[in-house]
């Protein structure tokens, strides 16, 4: 392939990047895919990107509007799609025979799809039928998309984003005595917490625990003013059902909040229950909320990706569990000493922090980093 060939397929794949972009909490449970056709002689005819209100995938949204702009053109063109056109029936049919069907002589696909029911299938079937494939285009930006679907597909579990923000010393709040309960303290700038929407609207839920909740009484909500398909879930594991029913969550309850306990106080729960809170009851683990039991239910429910913003315990829990799949780490140059609350005690291992993203937010550090690549190994195709 020559390197002018190469740059206008990057070019290209970078712009069905941009409309995969456009379906980020939009798609959810679906993928976020974008999907760009070129004529036989080069020349743009059809774009798209999936929606999942309007069911058709990428591929044939932007097939729509190429055989409407450019007709029989459009055959022996090109398709640059991000994410491996399926090759099953699901709510639509099949990408691939849409793309057979419109005489297309190439398809150029960002990374195969994670799902096992397509993983490959897609593009050997796109080949059978004649069609010149190619794979791995920008594979990382489209990878990064995906990730929370990626790791749902093959273990119908949320990925897990953890973020934290904490000092240069790993405090996440001054001692005791030092600020009000239920009030915010805030340990990092305005500019890093406003980094923290971004995530929010991009996860299908965030959780938190009673304690952070009696310590802060946060609302966790999204809060980015950006469109979302369905309103964020909020999740809070409260073992014992300490939380407060004056608390922002609860008085702001509306269908979007659920408690996961292992409590079986009836009357509490009827009392959440009358003011609009969730509550799930699971078997106790060692006194405690089954993390795991958690991310199966919110799994089986479609949840892809999870937020945790929690406190010193559950932060533990969850990277000694091993769940943590993503590490946000906002990082403020001060120190708190040693009497303050740590952001982690008593691990039982070392969580290593490979390839780390750093952005800067005014004095504040943004650290970012994969702990396990929800993607499955890579298959020679």
């Amino acid at each position: 392939m020559s390197m002018e060939t190469l740059e206008r397929d990057r070019y290209w794949m970078q712009r069905a990047l941009e409309l995969a972009r456009r379906g980020i909490a939009v798609t959810s449970p679906n993928p976020a895919v974008g999907c760009v056709i070129l004529d036989r002689a080069g020349q743009v005819v059809g774009e798209g990107w999936h929606e999942y209100d309007l069911l058709d995938h990428a591929e044939i949204v932007a097939l729509r509007v190429a055989q409407q702009h450019a007709g029989e053109r459009v055959r022996g063109g090109t398709a640059y799609v991000t994410l491996e056109p399926c090759n099953h029936m699901g709510r639509t049919g099949p990408c691939t025979a849409a793309l057979i069907a419109a005489g297309l002589d190439r398809v150029v696909a960002a990374t195969i799809d994670p799902n096992p029911q397509v993983s490959g299938h897609g593009l050997d079937h796109l080949r059978v039928a004649g069609l010149q494939t190619e794979a791995g285009l920008c594979e990382r930006d489209a990878r990064r998309l995906n990730e929370g679907f990626a790791h749902w597909s093959q273990h119908r579990r949320p990925l897990v984003l953890m973020k934290v923000a904490m000092t240069l010393d790993g405090r996440i709040a001054p001692p005791a005595g030092h600020h009000w309960k239920r009030e915010p303290y805030w340990i990092t700038s305005e500019a890093a917490r406003a980094a923290v929407q971004p995530l929010r609207w991009q996860a299908d839920a965030a959780l938190t625990g009673v304690d952070t909740v009696l310590a802060d009484d946060p609302m966790l909500t999204d809060r980015s003013g950006l469109r979302r398909r369905r309103p964020l879930l909020r999740v809070v594991l409260d073992s014992a059902l300490r939380m407060p029913l004056d608390s922002k969550m609860v008085r702001g309850a509306q269908n979007d909040l659920v408690i996961f306990t292992v409590s079986h106080d009836a009357a509490r729960i009827d009392e959440l229950r009358r003011r609009g809170v969730r509550v799930e009851i699971l078997p106790a683990e060692a006194g405690r909320v089954p993390l795991g039991n958690v991310l199966d239910t919110l799994g089986a429910e479609g949840i892809l990706t999870l937020l945790t913003e929690t406190g010193t315990r559950l932060n533990t829990a969850l990277l000694d569990a091993g769940l943590v799949d993503r590490v946000h780490l906002f990082v403020s140059p001060q120190i708190m000493g040693s009497d303050a609350v740590p952001a982690f005690r008593g691990m039982g291992q070392f969580v290593r922090m490979a390839e780390v993203e750093v952005e800067r937010y005014g004095n504040d550090l943004g650290l970012c980093s994969l702990l396990r690549d929800p993607w499955p190994a890579a298959q020679e195709r």
